[in-house]
């Protein structure tokens, strides 16, 4: 099963409605890491397993800088509703877990 680590830019509401299918996910807020630095974001990402869910580019940076674990998955949506970001993760899960369980690519960009 697949762990998610929401990043402080999509809402926390998300967790609720992939339960299903994410169901040992988080958000940083959940983890008292919502007022922390990308980098300590980023290290308990990577110290836990968790894959990172953004919409910020940063988090590519370091996969960059840094490489992978721990991938990231980059949300291209601009200002949308959570229904938005929900929708968008469940028709693409085929292709989340392709890459989640492959090691050719350390950043997933839907849109």
């Amino acid at each position: 099963m697949h762990k998610l680590l929401f990043d402080n830019n999509i809402s926390h509401k998300v967790i609720l409605k992939l339960k299903s299918n994410f169901i040992n996910s988080t958000h940083v807020m959940i983890e008292n890491l919502d007022k922390s630095s990308d980098l300590k974001v980023w290290n308990f990402a990577f110290e836990n397993k968790y894959t990172i869910v953004t919409k910020d580019s940063d988090f590519n940076d370091l996969v960059v800088l840094r490489g992978y674990p721990p991938k990231v998955i980059w949300i291209g949506l601009g200002n949308c509703r959570v229904d938005d970001i929900v929708t968008l993760i469940m028709s693409n899960l085929q292709l989340i877990s392709d890459f989640l369980t492959t090691q050719d690519s350390g950043i997933l960009k839907l849109k």
